[in-house]
């Protein structure tokens, strides 16, 4: 689902750990990261940005986040972020959506997406709700037919310039679409580990040395995509 945030919070390392569960997980576009709350009403006030909803800290200096929260438009959809648990009875009177305690774990983050959907998706017209499927699937354009592929059976995708391989059980397909595309209308489990390759986490065999083992393939994992990666399956990690 598109929806526009905003991260409020004077914590880092917290904003770099929100930002990657985001980037990782949902199709949504992280507008700005402000460490102060001044610095975020200076933001929200430019009528250029349409924000649907932001992620608020609580435990700021100069300005908490209760105080923030009270400054802005009483219709600002909030995600509370924060250490503190004595705070959650106060935070809904604000429009609070959800109230995520740190640190915040893949899982936790998975559950608040599902609810801030769910939140924006009660608001829409309702010809326009997505509708779940049993399967997710998507069609590809192979010459002139369009072949039937379940997201399941998909073991990876690798980027070819302007074009990506899709590598499934049983056969490979090439579509000309850029991987960054492909990349956006993807949630877990997939997850991307190279500038090359998505891989879906559901097919892997192993992970060693910094690679990722799918049946014989073994691809690559970057540096850039590792962190990123490692949240994902370190939830997974007896």
């Amino acid at each position: 689902m598109n929806l526009s945030c905003i991260i409020i919070d004077d914590e880092p390392n917290a904003v770099k750990l929100l930002e990657m569960l985001i980037a990782q997980t949902t199709q949504w576009q992280l507008l700005t990261k402000c460490y102060n709350g001044l610095e975020a009403l200076a933001f929200l006030k430019d009528n250029q940005h349409k924000v649907d909803f932001i992620f608020l800290d609580i435990n700021m200096p100069h300005l908490s986040g209760m105080e923030l929260a009270g400054l802005l438009p009483s219709d600002t959809k909030i995600v509370f972020t924060t250490a503190y648990s004595e705070f959650a009875a106060e935070s809904y009177t604000f429009q609070t959506i959800d109230y995520l305690l740190k640190p915040i774990t893949l899982k936790r983050f998975l559950a608040a997406m599902q609810k801030i959907e769910s939140h924006f998706n009660k608001s829409l017209p309702a010809e326009k709700v997505p509708v779940q499927t049993d399967q997710e699937y998507f069609f590809v354009k192979s010459g002139k037919m369009l072949r039937k592929i379940l997201l399941e059976h998909i073991l990876y995708f690798e980027g070819e310039k302007e074009y990506v391989r899709v590598v499934t059980q049983t056969d490979q397909l090439l579509i000309y679409r850029r991987l960054k595309d492909i990349e956006e209308q993807l949630s877990l489990p997939f997850v991307r580990v190279h500038n090359s390759y998505i891989v879906n986490t559901k097919q892997l065999n192993k992970i060693q040395d910094n690679h990722v083992y799918i049946g014989d393939k073994h691809i690559p994992i970057s540096e850039k995509f590792k962190e990123g990666f490692m949240v994902v399956i370190n939830q997974r990690i007896f």
